[in-house]
């Protein structure tokens, strides 16, 4: 089995106590079927600091963009541009809009995902899109900017089945987290039923968002083999069936090759 953790941040989990370094990391994940990591950077300068952590990997890949709320560093568009054209970035991100921890920048806010939206698609590169509080306005812009070109994932999904299908329309994925798992997430249990598992991604978010039963733990990657069990649960599929539609999907999204990874697995 093969499971794409399509969404984690290996330079922010805990190096000191809990992993020696990124290979042991992914051994942890690699001995639960987690083969494959999408490494999200989350500033510009992080980036560097993330790249130089990882070094060259063949199970690990990268995205290079600003998060919304990471927005007090000075922004850069030409690096923005200079390191998203790297070949070994698959994605922009993760970025978009967060009004539910900062509401005094919404317009640079704004101006920021617009141009990571340019840039995908002058890269043809997809988005990875975080949104908080700020749905009407996600959606607008991704409709405005012609995001359907380069398309997309909405990572970690919190929303209901009606934006679901708006971003479904648009030719975007749905990734799902932990956050499936915890006992107040019934509603967020609905939107992962609806979106269709052709359309589905999975994650980790890590070191954040740890499913049951690790939440209050950091989370790592290898927990990414629960998440992948309880939308099987949910969907009334196999686990394997999970495994394949996601990695597909995964595969189709950001323009990667699964076969050879998977054979060399």
């Amino acid at each position: 089995m093969f499971l794409v953790d399509s969404h984690c941040h290996l330079d922010s989990l805990n190096y000191q106590t809990l992993h020696r370094d990124v290979a042991d990391i992914a051994d942890k994940a690699r001995a639960r079927a987690v083969k494959l990591m999408l490494s999200v950077c989350t500033t510009l300068s992080g980036f560097h600091v993330m790249t130089t952590m990882i070094g060259h990997r063949d199970d690990v890949l990268l995205s290079c963009g600003i998060h919304p709320l990471n927005l007090y560093e000075p922004y850069d568009s030409a690096e923005l541009w200079r390191l998203a054209a790297g070949e070994s970035v698959v994605a922009l991100g993760e970025t978009g809009l967060d009004y539910y921890y900062q509401q005094d920048n919404k317009t640079q806010q704004q101006a920021v995902f617009r141009e990571h939206i340019r840039v995908g698609r002058a890269l043809n590169k997809p988005v990875i899109v975080h949104t908080r509080s700020a749905r009407e306005d996600t959606l607008a812009i991704l409709r405005e900017e012609h995001a359907y070109e380069c398309g997309g994932v909405l990572h970690c999904c919190t929303e209901n089945c009606a934006t679901a299908k708006s971003l479904l329309d648009l030719g975007f994925y749905i990734s799902f987290s932990g956050i499936i798992t915890f006992r107040n997430a019934e509603a967020l249990r609905k939107t992962a039923r609806f979106v269709p598992l052709d359309r589905l991604l999975i994650e980790t978010d890590s070191p954040y968002l740890a499913p049951v039963p690790y939440r209050g733990k950091e989370n790592q990657p290898a927990y990414l083999r629960d998440v992948a069990e309880y939308i099987a649960m949910l969907k009334g599929v196999s686990l394997l069936q999970v495994a394949v539609a996601t990695t597909d999907n995964f595969g189709r999204l950001f323009h990667v090759d699964m076969q050879p990874y998977i054979n060399a697995s």
